[in-house]
């Protein structure tokens, strides 16, 4: 899908900070960018609160705004504007709840006082140490380029373009690849699991 008249005109209006361009960009791309936390979110089984929620959008749209509108400069109108948005966002909320996961403390717990303090991880930690060591057992049947892609992109999150720069590959074939990784990987988990 190519860019539209009526996005290339309001990105057009952000850069040059025109009045109410920013607010305009927020009606129209608001609804995006909280699909995009829920469906990641769900995809990751991780419930959020509305505040959290809230708190996601605030992290993405700081982004988008951050050093003089970086994000949307780099923008290149190859793609609609939604379609590169979605790509963003989606990388801002996986960072920030990689984040937040090794902090060992949800927002909701922190304002709640249901879980552990900032300060006490132990419990965490220790689930921490069980997910990793649990990907590093399904990555086994994995090999090469597969295995490094997964290991960049699902433990050290790193971007696309990132991963792309250093194992070599195009940046559009980075995507297909973790597919497939997670396919085999999904494989060997059911077929450890099975009697």
């Amino acid at each position: 899908m190519v860019l539209s008249e009526v996005d290339r005109n309001l990105l057009r209006r952000c850069l040059d900070r025109q009045p109410r361009s920013w607010e305009d960009f927020v009606d129209r791309f608001l609804g995006l960018v909280v699909h995009v936390i829920n469906h990641t979110c769900q995809a990751r089984a991780i419930k959020l609160s509305a505040a959290d929620r809230d708190d996601l959008v605030a992290e993405v749209m700081l982004a988008l705004i951050d050093d003089d509108f970086k994000l949307l400069r780099r923008f290149r109108g190859e793609s609609s504007l939604a379609t590169y948005l979605t790509v963003v966002s989606r990388r801002i909320v996986v960072r920030e709840l990689l984040k937040r996961k090794s902090n060992a403390v949800s927002l909701t717990e922190f304002r709640e006082g249901n879980g552990h303090h900032a300060g006490n991880g132990n419990h965490s930690a220790e689930d921490r140490i069980v997910d990793r060591e649990e990907v590093e057992r399904l990555m086994r049947s994995l090999e090469g380029a597969e295995a490094d892609v997964v290991r960049l992109y699902h433990l050290e999150g790193k971007s696309y373009h990132e991963i792309s720069a250093q194992v070599g590959m195009p940046e559009n074939s980075v995507g297909p690849m973790l597919s497939r990784a997670r396919a085999k990987m999904r494989r060997s988990g059911s077929e450890t699991a099975s009697p």
